[in-house]
């Protein structure tokens, strides 16, 4: 570089101390919790197309990182490497390094939001919780905002796998970082979301049915007769009435509401083996909603990428993972009415995680442009429910009736 550019690494530094004082202005002003919240985050109207091959897309990446950070303004192009880190469902994680003459390379990474992701993600909710949820220590730091997705530190560390979330030790430091995430306060409204989030879905599945002709006469064809008439056979009233009665349950239970990730599955879970530094990452579905729904959320993501819910995790594991989240200085001396409560909430909830993304599914398979087999993803967690309810709700009612769990 000449000697008018600055380091790219500078810029990295800029973004946070620049983020760092208007958090300082906005905590000032009584907009906050107790901790530092950055009030404003660099912002571009530039949009990045997803679809589109990585070489191609590379050179509208370095034009949104120079629109973001104008000390990249006449950065050299060729220093500049992208990858891609991960495709998830609903958005792709591009990692951006540029390259130092006597220094580290800089990294930063770039999240770009999948197409029509608006109808299952709240973007106003996440950009909100964001800030507060980094200055608590989770995540990446937020850097930067374009018209479709965002601009994060990098994070040194690996993607957990399914298999690595019931391994004893990194399932306690899960349920220990788990305890911390839901004590972090986010303005606004405490009330939870997860059955507005779930009507919501509801409705927008029934009137994406209705318009494309779904209900009365399937537009969807598939070459298995069987298939093809389980689809044709799906009643929205039925999905209703069992909402209903989960939720009435549910509400029996007076789960405390924090807020929650909602979505922490492996690929949202990263670990520096070195320093054994545990990251929750990804917050886009995160929301006040209920503890045990937190929770029976990520045991459901046991299951792992080949939705094996035989792998949903036993008793005894499951009791391992709750004396951690509830003692965390102190695992084996929580009472045993607290651990039983929990487990019960938890196994409650437990039903209420596969009606959300059976939903959720259900209107992927509508809009979504990715190649994934939603519609099958619906029947499987719908499917799941079914089969989990019964268990489910008796030994809740068990255990409201004063009976205990057994």
């Amino acid at each position: 570089m000449g000697a008018e550019q600055r380091s790219s690494n500078d810029v990295v530094a800029a973004a946070m101390e620049k983020s760092i004082r208007a958090g300082e202005e906005a905590s000032a002003n009584g907009g906050g919790s107790g901790v530092v919240v950055p009030a404003r985050i660099p912002s571009s109207s530039l949009a990045i197309d997803i679809s589109l091959p990585l070489h191609e897309m590379k050179p509208r990446i370095i034009d949104l990182c120079k629109d973001l950070f104008k000390e990249w303004s006449s950065l050299d192009n060729s220093r500049v490497s992208i990858e891609t880190v991960s495709g998830g469902i609903t958005n792709l994680l591009l990692k951006v390094s540029v390259r130092e003459d006597s220094a580290a390379d800089s990294v930063l990474t770039i999240r770009l939001y999948g197409p029509n992701t608006d109808f299952v993600i709240d973007r106003k909710r996440e950009l909100k919780a964001i800030p507060y949820l980094s200055a608590a220590g989770f995540g990446a730091e937020l850097l930067g905002i374009f018209k479709n997705g965002m601009v994060q530190s990098f994070i040194n560390a690996r993607t957990l796998s399914p298999s690595d979330m019931s391994n004893p030790k990194i399932a306690a430091a899960i349920a220990r970082e788990l305890r911390k995430f839901h004590q972090v306060d986010i303005p606004g409204s405490k009330e939870s979301q997860l059955w507005n989030d779930i009507f919501k879905f509801l409705k927008q599945a029934f009137l994406l049915a209705e318009k494309q002709g779904l209900i009365a006469a399937a537009v969807l064809k598939f070459d298995d007769s069987e298939k093809q008439a389980k689809y044709e056979a799906i009643s929205f009233d039925e999905i209703r009435e069992e909402i209903n009665k989960l939720k009435d349950l549910t509400e029996l239970l007076n789960a405390p509401v924090v807020f929650a990730h909602n979505d922490l599955l492996s690929g949202n879970l990263m670990l520096n083996d070195e320093e054994e530094k545990l990251y929750f990452i990804d917050f886009e579905y995160g929301s006040y909603s209920y503890r045990g729904y937190d929770i029976a959320n990520h045991f459901n993501e046991y299951a792992g990428f080949d939705c094996d819910y035989s792998l949903y995790p036993d008793k005894d594991r499951q009791y391992h993972f709750l004396r951690s989240y509830l003692q965390p200085d102190k695992p084996d001396e929580v009472p045993d009415k607290d651990l039983e409560a929990l487990h019960i909430e938890t196994n409650t909830f437990r039903l209420a995680s596969h009606i959300y993304w059976a939903l959720w599914a259900l209107i992927q398979a509508k809009v979504s442009p990715i190649d994934f087999n939603y519609l099958s993803y619906f029947f499987l967690r719908y499917d799941e429910y079914k089969k989990q309810k019964e268990v489910c709700f008796s030994l809740a009612q068990l255990y409201l009736s004063g009976s205990g769990s057994g």
